[in-house]
């Protein structure tokens, strides 16, 4: 089981992982709901396509977009379709 634990506490849960270019992507419904919060943040990979960012908050503390997905990911990314994927302080484990 792969988990990602920030503020002390546990955001994600699977055993369902697809590591790309080193991170692991969670299927979404594994991700706490309750934690996510939507950001207008945006970056775009040349061959991932864009992607979209949530700001996590826990116990009253916000980590800006610390969370990643790719909405429409391009064909070469197709596997983190429904996945997100965390840095910023997010432990991974």
């Amino acid at each position: 089981m792969t988990t990602a634990t920030w503020n002390g506490t546990v955001v994600a849960e699977s055993d369902d992982i697809v590591t790309v270019e080193g991170n692991a992507y969670f299927p979404r419904e594994s991700v706490r709901e309750d934690v996510l919060r939507p950001s207008s943040t945006h970056t775009t990979c040349p061959w991932k396509g864009e992607a979209s960012y949530f700001t996590l908050e826990v116990d009253g503390e916000t980590n800006p977009d610390a969370a990643w997905y790719y909405p429409q990911p391009r064909d070469a990314a197709k596997e983190i379709t429904g996945r997100v994927a965390f840095w910023r302080g997010v432990q991974v484990s």
